[in-house]
């Protein structure tokens, strides 16, 4: 028998919102990856543009390495840079498990920095049975 695996929802993510109006924002995702829903972002100073967040200072993408935001859908933006939906404001609890990270960040020091950073915003984030 074959074995079937759902992608995640926004379920899976967000477990607490206070008010859409107020938390969401439509943002431009940079260019050049797919970004799965619960991917934790930066800004890029120069552009405005949204990125994964990365551990450390990624020359050209300025800004981006401190954590504002969680995309709350997966976008594709490989070839174009398009639109996508954040939280950017709390009070937002989002299902720590949930969050995908850059590359980069790969220690758990680094992650504790990036949810650390999210919580200043009212992005708490918690571990979910």
């Amino acid at each position: 028998m074959p074995v079937l695996t759902a992608k995640p929802t926004l379920g899976d993510l967000l477990k607490f919102e206070l008010n859409t109006s107020y938390t969401r924002e439509t943002v431009t995702l940079k260019a050049g990856t797919s970004y799965p829903l619960g991917s934790v972002l930066g800004r890029i100073t120069a552009s405005g543009e949204y990125r994964l967040s990365p551990a450390a200072l990624v020359a050209g993408d300025e800004g981006a390495e401190t954590a504002i935001a969680v995309l709350l859908e997966a976008v594709d933006a490989t070839d174009t840079a398009v639109t996508g939906l954040i939280a950017a404001r709390g009070p937002v609890i989002l299902a720590e498990g949930a969050l995908v990270f850059d590359a980069s960040v790969d220690q758990p020091a680094e992650r504790a920095a990036k949810v650390s950073q999210l919580a200043a915003l009212g992005l708490v984030a918690r571990t979910t049975v």
